[in-house]
């Protein structure tokens, strides 16, 4: 099948590197308002350069676009894909409001086009093996989960662009940078009924929170504490997500979340534990997840099925960061 990127910055090199890697997957087009950042991809791939995504999408031969802007950007873009009929890979979040979310899903639905969003740590190792033994109830009841994101982005992350931080096309770490462990949160815990959030901009020239935390409740009574920063120094210090069980505690940890750091579960041998973590050592990245996200694109149009992550997961991801936002904001209990 072949792709075309629109939007040329720092996560469109991820999508090409993907596509490149998939035996039937082929770059052939890329848009960017500045020529310059499209140079990279007309050299290595030998995609043709577009100024503008409607001349684009004018090709006939391209099947499915991968939407990679800025995050205020994504609805008209997504929209105007959808018009186009070609099939969607967007990017998180899936967009800044609901209102958004519901015309890039309602656009998609008319025109009859699939639509993916990158949440790509479900398909780390580790996540895949935790999310096996929580379908099997290997650890029973759960009580209650930790979520932590503790990374290092420095004030020259936020500067080289006008939009980086912005409320309006960026969000702030909630957003950017925790929301890919939201979306694990509310794929191994279920859907969240209550938050509660407080949030500052301590150390960043930005608009948007540097720093967050909060409590949820699930609809299964648990609850999770959820910690996020972009103000580490002077490096990552941490991503992790703890899982307590009445039956085993659970811990993928590290500054980026890729092994077990306790595995602990009733019943199980020590040879069983160590067995599954060494699947983990073994290949802790497991196959990239974008290249995973747009594999499963592929064999959704093949055969007309639903991809893995589907328009509705980013969906309740983002409505579990703005019912942070509006906690914060309003200092309330927000039910969903």
């Amino acid at each position: 099948m072949n792709f075309a990127i629109i939007g040329c910055g720092f996560i469109a090199k991820k999508h090409a590197i993907a596509i490149d890697s998939i035996p039937n997957a082929k770059l052939t087009a890329v848009c960017d308002k500045v020529p310059e950042m499209m140079e990279f991809y007309e050299n290595t791939y030998g995609a043709k350069s577009y100024l503008s995504s409607t001349d684009m999408l004018k090709d006939a031969s391209i099947d499915i676009v991968c939407i990679c802007t800025p995050s205020g950007l994504h609805a008209v873009i997504a929209e105007e894909v959808a018009v186009a009929k070609k099939h969607i890979v967007l990017e998180k979040p899936i967009a800044m409001t609901l209102e958004e979310t519901n015309r890039i899903i309602n656009a998609t639905k008319l025109h009859g086009v699939k639509l993916t969003i990158v949440h790509p740590n479900r398909f780390r190792t580790v996540v895949q093996e935790t999310k096996k033994i929580l379908e099997k109830n290997m650890i029973g009841k759960i009580s209650h989960a930790n979520c932590l994101v503790n990374w290092n982005r420095g004030q020259e992350y936020y500067d080289q662009d006008s939009w980086r931080g912005t409320k309006t096309h960026d969000g702030g770490v909630l957003m950017n940078q925790a929301i890919h462990n939201l979306d694990l949160l509310l794929w191994f815990m279920g859907k969240p009924r209550e938050v509660f959030s407080m949030e500052a901009t301590r150390l960043r020239d930005i608009e948007a929170e540097d720093v967050s935390t909060g409590v949820i409740r699930f609809e299964s009574g648990a609850l999770a504490n959820v910690q996020a920063s972009t103000t580490v120094y002077p490096r990552n210090f941490e991503e992790s997500i703890t899982i307590f069980g009445e039956k085993g505690t659970i811990k993928i940890g590290g500054t980026n979340a890729l092994y077990f750091q306790n595995l602990e579960i009733q019943g199980l041998k020590d040879s069983q534990i160590e067995e599954i973590m060494n699947r983990v050592e073994k290949d802790p990245w497991g196959t990239p997840g974008h290249q995973r996200i747009i594999e499963e694109m592929i064999l959704a149009v093949e055969h007309n099925s639903e991809p893995l992550v589907t328009a509705e997961d980013g969906k309740r991801a983002l409505e579990l960061v703005l019912a942070f936002y509006k906690s914060a904001e309003s200092k309330k209990l927000i039910s969903l």
